[in-house]
Protein backbone atom coordinates (compact mmCIF):
# COMPACT_ATOMS: atom_id res chain seq x y z
CA UNK A 1 0.00 0.00 0.00
CA UNK A 2 2.78 2.43 0.95
CA UNK A 3 4.70 1.49 -2.20
CA UNK A 4 1.73 2.27 -4.42
CA UNK A 5 1.13 5.54 -2.58
CA UNK A 6 4.76 6.49 -3.21
CA UNK A 7 4.47 5.77 -6.95
CA UNK A 8 1.21 7.76 -7.18
CA UNK A 9 2.87 10.78 -5.55
CA UNK A 10 6.10 10.40 -7.54
CA UNK A 11 4.18 10.10 -10.82
CA UNK A 12 2.09 13.20 -10.09
CA UNK A 13 5.22 15.12 -9.05
CA UNK A 14 6.99 14.07 -12.26
CA UNK A 15 4.27 15.57 -14.46
CA UNK A 16 4.30 18.69 -12.31
CA UNK A 17 8.03 19.00 -12.92
CA UNK A 18 7.43 18.46 -16.64
CA UNK A 19 4.79 21.20 -16.69
CA UNK A 20 7.00 23.67 -14.82
CA UNK A 21 9.82 22.94 -17.24
CA UNK A 22 7.48 23.56 -20.17
CA UNK A 23 6.38 26.91 -18.70
CA UNK A 24 10.00 27.94 -18.19
CA UNK A 25 10.79 26.90 -21.76
CA UNK A 26 7.87 29.00 -23.05
CA UNK A 27 9.30 32.09 -21.33
CA UNK A 28 12.72 31.27 -22.75
CA UNK A 29 11.21 30.98 -26.25
CA UNK A 30 9.45 34.32 -25.80
CA UNK A 31 12.70 36.00 -24.78
CA UNK A 32 14.54 34.56 -27.78
CA UNK A 33 11.72 35.60 -30.08
CA UNK A 34 11.93 39.20 -28.87
CA UNK A 35 15.70 39.36 -28.85
CA UNK A 36 16.78 37.35 -31.87
CA UNK A 37 13.81 36.50 -34.06
CA UNK A 38 12.15 33.15 -34.57
CA UNK A 39 14.33 31.53 -37.22
CA UNK A 40 17.68 32.44 -35.67
CA UNK A 41 16.47 31.11 -32.29
CA UNK A 42 15.65 27.61 -33.48
CA UNK A 43 19.00 25.89 -32.71
CA UNK A 44 19.01 27.32 -29.18
CA UNK A 45 15.42 26.17 -28.58
CA UNK A 46 16.15 22.65 -29.85
CA UNK A 47 19.17 22.39 -27.55
CA UNK A 48 17.12 23.67 -24.60
CA UNK A 49 14.43 21.05 -25.34
CA UNK A 50 17.07 18.31 -25.53
CA UNK A 51 18.60 19.28 -22.20
CA UNK A 52 15.24 19.59 -20.44
CA UNK A 53 14.16 16.17 -21.71
CA UNK A 54 17.47 14.70 -20.55
CA UNK A 55 16.99 16.20 -17.08
CA UNK A 56 13.41 14.90 -16.88
CA UNK A 57 14.52 11.38 -17.80
CA UNK A 58 17.09 11.66 -15.01
CA UNK A 59 14.28 12.69 -12.65
CA UNK A 60 12.19 9.64 -13.65
CA UNK A 61 15.16 7.41 -12.92
CA UNK A 62 15.90 9.15 -9.61
CA UNK A 63 12.29 8.65 -8.52
CA UNK A 64 12.50 4.96 -9.41
CA UNK A 65 9.76 5.25 -12.03
CA UNK A 66 11.43 4.60 -15.39
CA UNK A 67 14.89 3.39 -16.25
CA UNK A 68 16.00 3.91 -19.86
CA UNK A 69 18.72 1.61 -21.22
CA UNK A 70 20.56 2.98 -24.27
CA UNK A 71 22.39 0.73 -26.73
CA UNK A 72 24.56 1.94 -29.61
CA UNK A 73 24.07 5.68 -29.03
CA UNK A 74 27.65 6.31 -27.92
CA UNK A 75 28.91 5.18 -31.33
CA UNK A 76 26.02 6.65 -33.33
CA UNK A 77 27.36 8.91 -36.06
CA UNK A 78 25.09 11.65 -37.34
CA UNK A 79 27.77 13.66 -39.11
CA UNK A 80 25.39 14.18 -42.03
CA UNK A 81 21.64 14.90 -41.86
CA UNK A 82 19.78 11.65 -41.25
CA UNK A 83 16.17 10.44 -41.19
CA UNK A 84 15.82 8.64 -37.84
CA UNK A 85 12.97 6.11 -37.84
CA UNK A 86 11.61 4.37 -34.74
CA UNK A 87 8.65 2.32 -33.64
CA UNK A 88 6.24 4.06 -31.28
CA UNK A 89 5.05 1.89 -28.35
CA UNK A 90 4.45 4.69 -25.82
CA UNK A 91 3.68 8.36 -25.26
CA UNK A 92 7.19 9.22 -24.05
CA UNK A 93 9.14 7.88 -27.05
CA UNK A 94 9.81 11.32 -28.55
CA UNK A 95 10.99 12.61 -25.17
CA UNK A 96 13.47 9.75 -24.88
CA UNK A 97 14.89 10.06 -28.40
CA UNK A 98 15.05 13.85 -28.60
CA UNK A 99 17.13 13.82 -25.43
CA UNK A 100 19.88 11.85 -27.22
CA UNK A 101 19.68 12.91 -30.88
CA UNK A 102 21.58 16.16 -31.57
CA UNK A 103 19.93 19.01 -33.50
CA UNK A 104 16.93 16.91 -34.45
CA UNK A 105 13.53 18.07 -35.68
CA UNK A 106 10.56 15.87 -34.82
CA UNK A 107 7.36 15.30 -36.78
CA UNK A 108 4.39 15.83 -34.45
CA UNK A 109 0.65 15.51 -34.76
CA UNK A 110 -1.32 18.60 -35.75
CA UNK A 111 -3.45 18.20 -32.63
CA UNK A 112 -0.44 19.13 -30.49
CA UNK A 113 -0.81 22.71 -31.76
CA UNK A 114 -3.67 23.03 -29.26
CA UNK A 115 -1.38 22.19 -26.33
CA UNK A 116 -0.30 25.49 -24.67
CA UNK A 117 2.65 23.78 -22.93
CA UNK A 118 4.18 21.99 -25.93
CA UNK A 119 3.12 23.92 -29.03
CA UNK A 120 5.18 27.15 -28.55
CA UNK A 121 8.55 25.37 -28.04
CA UNK A 122 7.80 22.93 -30.88
CA UNK A 123 7.05 25.76 -33.29
CA UNK A 124 9.98 27.86 -32.09
CA UNK A 125 12.27 24.84 -32.45
CA UNK A 126 11.23 24.43 -36.09
CA UNK A 127 9.46 21.11 -35.57
CA UNK A 128 7.12 20.09 -38.37
CA UNK A 129 3.55 18.91 -37.91
CA UNK A 130 2.18 16.12 -40.06
CA UNK A 131 -0.25 17.74 -42.48
CA UNK A 132 0.24 15.15 -45.22
CA UNK A 133 0.66 15.68 -48.93
CA UNK A 134 3.47 17.27 -50.95
CA UNK A 135 3.69 20.37 -48.72
CA UNK A 136 4.61 18.18 -45.76
CA UNK A 137 7.26 16.32 -47.78
CA UNK A 138 8.76 19.61 -48.99
CA UNK A 139 8.85 20.99 -45.44
CA UNK A 140 10.56 17.85 -44.11
CA UNK A 141 13.08 17.79 -46.98
CA UNK A 142 13.79 21.47 -46.32
CA UNK A 143 14.72 20.73 -42.69
CA UNK A 144 17.14 18.01 -43.76
CA UNK A 145 18.62 20.21 -46.51
CA UNK A 146 19.25 22.86 -43.83
CA UNK A 147 21.49 20.38 -42.00
CA UNK A 148 19.13 18.98 -39.38
CA UNK A 149 18.25 15.40 -38.50
CA UNK A 150 14.62 14.34 -38.78
CA UNK A 151 12.86 12.03 -36.29
CA UNK A 152 9.81 10.20 -37.62
CA UNK A 153 7.53 7.57 -36.10
CA UNK A 154 6.18 6.08 -39.35
CA UNK A 155 3.42 4.13 -37.60
CA UNK A 156 1.69 7.52 -37.46
CA UNK A 157 0.45 6.91 -33.92
CA UNK A 158 1.31 4.77 -30.93
CA UNK A 159 1.33 1.02 -31.53
CA UNK A 160 -2.10 -0.57 -31.18
CA UNK A 161 -2.71 -2.67 -28.07
CA UNK A 162 -1.70 -6.29 -28.59
CA UNK A 163 0.31 -5.54 -31.74
CA UNK A 164 4.09 -5.56 -32.13
CA UNK A 165 3.97 -2.84 -34.77
CA UNK A 166 1.39 -0.89 -36.76
CA UNK A 167 1.80 -0.90 -40.56
CA UNK A 168 4.33 1.77 -41.52
CA UNK A 169 3.47 4.73 -43.70
CA UNK A 170 6.08 4.99 -46.49
CA UNK A 171 6.41 8.79 -46.41
CA UNK A 172 9.68 8.66 -44.46
CA UNK A 173 11.39 6.78 -47.30
CA UNK A 174 10.15 9.32 -49.85
CA UNK A 175 11.51 12.14 -47.68
CA UNK A 176 14.87 10.39 -47.39
CA UNK A 177 14.94 9.86 -51.15
CA UNK A 178 14.12 13.48 -51.98
CA UNK A 179 16.67 14.78 -49.44
CA UNK A 180 19.37 12.24 -50.31
CA UNK A 181 19.59 11.35 -46.60
CA UNK A 182 20.40 7.97 -45.03
CA UNK A 183 17.88 6.22 -42.78
CA UNK A 184 18.77 5.23 -39.22
CA UNK A 185 16.50 2.60 -37.69
CA UNK A 186 15.97 2.72 -33.90
CA UNK A 187 14.16 -0.01 -31.95
CA UNK A 188 12.22 0.80 -28.76
CA UNK A 189 11.09 -1.89 -26.33
CA UNK A 190 9.02 -0.85 -23.34
CA UNK A 191 6.42 -2.12 -20.92
CA UNK A 192 3.09 -2.51 -22.74
CA UNK A 193 1.30 -0.36 -20.16
CA UNK A 194 3.80 2.53 -20.29
CA UNK A 195 1.25 4.93 -21.83
CA UNK A 196 0.41 2.98 -25.02
CA UNK A 197 -2.23 3.98 -27.56
CA UNK A 198 -5.56 4.77 -25.94
CA UNK A 199 -4.05 5.44 -22.53
CA UNK A 200 -4.01 9.02 -21.23
CA UNK A 201 -0.93 10.52 -19.60
CA UNK A 202 -2.69 10.80 -16.24
CA UNK A 203 -3.42 7.06 -16.13
CA UNK A 204 -0.59 5.69 -13.99
CA UNK A 205 1.35 2.76 -15.49
CA UNK A 206 2.82 -0.12 -13.52
CA UNK A 207 6.06 1.01 -11.88
CA UNK A 208 8.99 0.59 -11.91
CA UNK A 209 9.24 0.39 -15.71
CA UNK A 210 12.16 -0.24 -18.05
CA UNK A 211 12.64 1.04 -21.59
CA UNK A 212 15.31 -0.38 -23.91
CA UNK A 213 16.28 1.78 -26.89
CA UNK A 214 18.74 0.37 -29.42
CA UNK A 215 20.40 1.80 -32.51
CA UNK A 216 19.79 -0.72 -35.28
CA UNK A 217 20.69 -0.81 -38.98
CA UNK A 218 21.56 2.21 -41.11
CA UNK A 219 20.36 2.31 -44.72
CA UNK A 220 21.69 4.49 -47.54
CA UNK A 221 19.45 7.11 -49.10
CA UNK A 222 17.00 5.31 -51.42
CA UNK A 223 16.58 6.32 -55.01
CA UNK A 224 13.19 7.55 -56.17
CA UNK A 225 11.93 4.14 -57.30
CA UNK A 226 13.23 2.39 -54.17
CA UNK A 227 11.12 4.30 -51.63
CA UNK A 228 8.36 1.73 -51.15
CA UNK A 229 10.82 -1.16 -51.12
CA UNK A 230 12.88 0.66 -48.48
CA UNK A 231 9.79 1.30 -46.35
CA UNK A 232 8.90 -2.40 -46.54
CA UNK A 233 12.47 -3.34 -45.60
CA UNK A 234 12.38 -1.07 -42.53
CA UNK A 235 9.00 -2.49 -41.47
CA UNK A 236 10.29 -6.06 -41.80
CA UNK A 237 13.40 -5.18 -39.81
CA UNK A 238 11.40 -3.60 -36.99
CA UNK A 239 8.99 -6.53 -36.84
CA UNK A 240 11.81 -9.04 -36.66
CA UNK A 241 13.51 -7.08 -33.86
CA UNK A 242 10.31 -6.67 -31.85
CA UNK A 243 9.30 -10.32 -32.16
Amino acid sequence: MLKRLYFVCAYAASWLVFGLGAVALNFYCLALLLLRGRRRSRPAVREAIRRLFLCWIGWLRLMGLVRVNWSGFDSLSLTRPTVCVANHPGLLDAVFLLSRLPDTVCIFKRGMLRNPFLAPPALMGGYTWSMGGPDFVRAAVGEISAGRNLLIFPEGTRTAAGAALNPLKPGFALIASRAGAPIQVIVIRSSRDLLPRGRAWWSMPQFPATVDIRVDCRLPAPSGDESRATASLVESRLRSCLQ
